[in-house]
């Protein structure tokens, strides 16, 4: 049975992805809804178009990974697109942190996503799409945002060398990198700390954002990045040396 397969989809992008993937692409059949909160998955299936299994996961759990290989094993889905959106990030400096609140975003932004990948990848179809969840903090250090920006990298680097790799079974592999979107990501992001002004003046909207990520993920794109100015910036980080640029951050 075509399948998709989305992570983080009780909010935010995981759950616009969903959306999008169960009224723009016909052939799917199934989609699985995975993440914590139950009650906002379920919330979701009334939504959707097409059947829908729930998985309320914390995918930082064994047990929980667990659950998914079996289901995975026992069903043996024909997996069209795998979405990796779990995520969260905090802010603050790296002293003010508690250890597990920077431990716990390195455990589901690369652990469980390294995870769940493996576990899907024997059972992604020929020309399948796997759509990881970056972003646009990936291009560069982020004083204050120290881990969550590095996670991001690290999902950056994974995903396209995971493409090189697939590339033999015409699977495509999408790093999504937006800026700051509208979404209830900024609610636990400053619970410890306050968004810098700039990047409150650019937030994009969510539907645009995952819109563009099917499409460029469609359309065999390594990197999906939203808007100008976010491709400005990731030009920008590209060319200039990264300590000038930490500075001019400061100073904004």
């Amino acid at each position: 049975m075509k399948t998709a397969i989305i992570t983080g989809a009780s909010s935010g992008l995981g759950r616009e992805m969903a959306r999008q993937i169960g009224d723009r692409f016909g052939g799917i059949r199934e989609v699985w809804l995975i993440a914590r909160r139950e009650e906002r998955l379920q919330e979701l299936a009334e939504e959707m178009p097409v059947p829908v299994r729930i998985f309320p996961l914390d995918l930082t759990e064994t047990a929980a990974l667990e659950v998914l290989e079996r289901e995975l094993r026992e069903r043996k889905p024909e997996v069209m697109f795998l979405v990796n959106a779990s995520g969260y990030g905090k802010i603050g400096p790296v002293e003010r942190l508690s250890l597990e609140e920077e431990t716990g975003m390195v455990a589901l932004n690369c652990q469980a996503l390294c995870a769940v990948t493996r576990l899907v990848l024997p059972y992604m179809a020929r020309k399948g799409r796997i759509i990881q969840f970056a972003s646009a903090a990936a291009f560069l250090p982020q004083p204050d945002f120290a881990v969550y920006a590095a996670t991001k990298s690290f999902v950056l680097s994974y995903s396209r060398a995971l493409n090189s790799e697939l590339k033999p079974r015409e699977i495509c592999v999408t790093a999504v990198c937006p800026g700051p979107v509208k979404t209830e990501f900024f609610d636990i992001a400053e619970t410890t700390g306050s968004i810098p002004l700039y990047k409150r003046l650019v937030m994009a909207k969510p539907e645009k954002v995952a819109a563009l990520a099917l499409r460029d993920s469609m359309m065999g794109k390594t990197v999906s990045v939203y808007g100008p100015l976010m491709k400005a910036f990731w030009l920008i980080s590209k060319i200039l040396p990264h300590g000038l640029l930490l500075t001019v951050m400061e100073q904004l």
